[in-house]
């Protein structure tokens, strides 16, 4: 409410989303690695707008994870720590577990046919920033197929920094990733078909250490996380 009791009127904020989805594409693509900086200026030449839009943008995008703002260094694509990637192991562990048991104990086959087809896509990718996507896309499809909103919606909040663990994970490792990552996700797929929850929860959390071990440089028994049991 603005002064007086009255509504102020509402901003256009549709150029902004636009933006914020070019700058999320470019960092997603490789173009701006983590730690590279993301000028206003620059980024409002290249697209062709305003600054205020640019701003703003990256003000969602580091509300997101994925940008992170210093007073000596402005914008730059977010870094993650050893605590950020502790944290978002521990949590997309927690999120994944119920996940799993939901679409194991009650989706239908439609969904998990859906998640199979995204599982499916991996296939035809054509190099690992691709493989991500894919990868990212499976598990969108795995929490859908839960049917539980705030769920989904928890994930949603972490997807982008999952994106970009990801993303970190290919630039230190990438070896095998293209070969190994689709027969992975059948097998995934497999479990989930036939309603198995300690094989589902078992793979599903030696796919998460796969990538946690190489950004983590230790063993996942070093981490503290035991492999999910149902």
């Amino acid at each position: 409410m603005g002064e007086q009791g009255r509504v102020v009127p509402a901003r256009r904020r549709g150029l902004a989303e636009e933006v914020a989805d070019r700058i999320r594409e470019a960092i997603f693509s490789g173009a701006y690695a983590p730690g590279a900086q993301l000028r206003e200026v620059e980024l409002s030449e290249v697209l062709e707008v305003s600054r205020g839009p640019v701003r703003e943008a990256l003000f969602r995008l580091e509300r997101e994870g994925l940008v992170r703002s210093e007073w000596h260094r402005g914008a730059t694509v977010t870094t993650l720590s050893p605590q950020d990637v502790a944290e978002l192991h521990s949590l997309r562990g927690a999120l994944e577990r119920l996940a799993v048991q939901r679409v194991v104990a009650q989706a239908s086959d439609d969904d998990i046919a859906a998640v199979e087809k995204a599982a499916g896509r991996m296939v035809r990718a054509e190099d690992e920033h691709e493989m991500v996507r894919c990868d990212i896309a499976f598990h969108d499809a795995v929490y859908a197929a839960a049917r539980h909103r705030r769920l989904q919606e928890a994930w949603q909040a972490i997807r982008s920094q999952v994106h970009l663990f990801l993303l970190t994970r290919i630039a230190l490792s990438s070896a095998g990733y293209l070969a190994h990552m689709p027969g992975e996700h059948r097998d995934l797929v497999a479990a989930l078909r036939a309603r198995d929850a300690e094989a589902a929860l078992e793979l599903f959390a030696t796919h998460r250490h796969h990538a946690f071990d190489v950004l983590a440089g230790t063993s996942a028994a070093d981490d503290g996380e035991q492999v999910d049991n149902p």
